[in-house]
């Protein structure tokens, strides 16, 4: 039997949750306008798309690019259609975000206040900035979380056919990213729990499913290489032995739940914190977070153990990853969520106003946060000057006025030009 939620609401506030949600949405299809927003690693997948589209040299840094290729076959085949705009790629960005929180807010049930968890997701600084952006982050978050949904069907409907479709988009979400391996664990171990009284039956009754994953498994490391796992084993390898050391790749992704979670990006912070001590008062509050998460996580029934096995899982590659970016984080934020408004606390408790105010910082962050996208989405002077820190100013500006209006543009890059011509 599902469990209520720990936080009863009152009618009224239900209502005003619920316009909230109404209008973020809202607000989230409107940047749909936004110009074409240039990253780093977009150019990388817009290179490799050009290369399966228009063919390149072998020895050419997209034929030998790493990033799977999951997201730039969304790419390619927008292309083949002729709408790989701008507009496309955010509103399906928002299609895929909206349909994540659906299947989260499903596998909770009743646990789960339904419109004060899609407020609190939506106000997140670093979903809000990633949907906008032509990056595999959304389309992961659906992939993963929609292998997570069917698995729970299965566990909860007993019907073998939701398998089929849970692995299938485990199998979408590897190829989307790497990372996607986590959910081979939360599968397998997944299927052991729930049959553990019977698992020798199982084994005889779903024999195909099971040969069909050592299949799986068997290829994945066969085609290794292919998938990119060498490079991403290497390069944790390589970092380990050249970069920081573990523990202080530690504490870096403890800032990161600091800024996830007190939903501000820690450079926004920085100048109005003490020196070091302000960096190390962000690892504190992210240790306290995820500690906070952890116990949670294992210790409330009411979490389908498909869900606790997949967040270990993704914690434990991702805390040993030697690169620093919440971004990250980004497919697991509606997890990481719901996970958290498990928590039952009374403000007859002194800590509960302490988690008051943190509620209180988050929302008050998320909304100017959701307020400046909407704006630079509509404004591309000021989008130009911002977008990635201004990197790309001057092909921004050379995009929409034939000129940089900047008078110390030096450099151009070509392929930027070209990416925003033919694609914005």
């Amino acid at each position: 039997m599902l469990q209520q939620s720990p936080h009863p609401i009152r009618p009224q506030a239900v209502l005003l949750l619920k316009i909230a949600t109404a209008m973020l949405l809202l607000l989230y299809l409107l940047n749909c306008l936004t110009p074409l927003r240039i990253h780093y690693d977009m150019l990388r997948y817009y290179a490799i798309r050009d290369c399966l589209e228009f063919g390149c040299a072998p020895d050419s840094v997209a034929a030998q690019d790493y990033l799977p290729y999951g997201y730039t076959y969304l790419l390619l085949v927008l292309s083949k259609l002729g709408i790989l705009k701008s507009f496309s790629i955010v509103l399906i960005n928002c299609l895929y975000l909206f349909g994540g929180l659906y299947m989260v807010r499903k596998m909770f049930g009743e646990k789960l206040s339904p419109f004060l968890f899609y407020v609190i997701v939506l106000l997140n600084w670093t979903v809000i900035k990633y949907v906008a952006h032509p990056l595999s982050e959304i389309q992961y978050l659906f992939f993963s979380i929609a292998s997570l949904y069917f698995f729970f069907r299965y566990t909860r409907d007993r019907r073998v056919l939701f398998l089929l479709p849970s692995i299938l988009f485990a199998g979408l979400a590897f190829l989307t990213r790497t990372i996607g391996i986590a959910l081979v664990p939360a599968i397998l171990l997944g299927l052991a729990w729930e049959h553990r009284e019977q698992l020798k039956t199982v084994i005889v009754k779903n024999r195909i499913l099971l040969i069909l994953l050592l299949i799986l498994i068997a290829g994945i490391a066969v085609f290794s290489k292919q998938l990119g796992l060498n490079h991403y084993t290497g390069v944790m390898s390589t970092q380990m032995k050249a970069g920081p050391g573990f523990g202080t790749i530690l504490l870096f992704h403890f800032k990161e739940w600091a800024e996830l979670l007190l939903n501000i990006p820690f450079k926004r912070l920085e100048s109005f914190l003490p020196g070091r001590g302000g960096s190390w008062i962000f690892i504190l509050f992210g240790m306290a977070f995820f500690s906070l998460f952890l116990y949670l996580l294992l210790s409330k029934k009411s979490i389908p153990p498909v869900i606790k096995i997949y967040m270990v899982a993704y914690s434990l590659i991702l805390f040993s990853w030697p690169f620093i970016d919440p971004r990250f984080w980004v497919p697991v934020v509606p997890l990481i969520i719901a996970v958290l408004m498990q928590a039952s606390f009374s403000l007859k408790k002194p800590y509960a106003y302490a988690m008051l105010l943190l509620f209180t910082g988050y929302i008050l962050s998320g909304i100017p946060a959701v307020g400046y996208m909407t704006y630079t989405s509509l404004n591309r002077k000021v989008e130009a000057r911002t977008q990635a820190s201004g990197v790309y100013r001057n092909e921004y500006e050379i995009h929409y006025y034939g000129k940089p209006l900047s008078d110390t543009a030096r450099k151009i890059d070509s392929f930027v030009l070209h990416v925003l011509q033919k694609y914005d």
